[in-house]
């Protein structure tokens, strides 16, 4: 299995709406691709600015880019995220997971 790991920034403001918007828009972009093993959004308040993390899991770097596209380094976002985000990192961070005992 595979964790990629998204990570973004809002004015505090807009985390409401954003994490709105990523239920709404994101989740199922993401769960609509096969081999998308399941997704943890995290976010986190730091003063004025808040966190957003996407941890998302896969069976195969090829389902990543069935999602992200030919370069799976490479940060995908929607057209929206221009009316929220404070900036657009670059890439992502991915890792090979070795052990997991996660439970719903």
């Amino acid at each position: 299995m595979i964790v990629r790991m998204w990570h973004g920034r809002t004015p505090k403001e807009k985390a409401g709406t954003y994490m709105e918007f990523l239920k709404s828009k994101a989740i199922p972009d993401y769960q609509s691709v096969e081999g998308n093993l399941g997704l943890t959004f995290l976010k986190r308040d730091e003063k004025e600015i808040t966190h957003f993390l996407l941890i998302t899991y896969w069976n195969s770097f090829e389902s990543i880019k069935k999602f992200a596209g030919s370069d799976p380094e490479v940060a995908k976002y929607y057209e929206e995220d221009e009316e929220f985000l404070l900036e657009k990192e670059p890439t992502v961070i991915h890792y090979e997971v070795f052990f997991n005992t996660a439970r719903d």
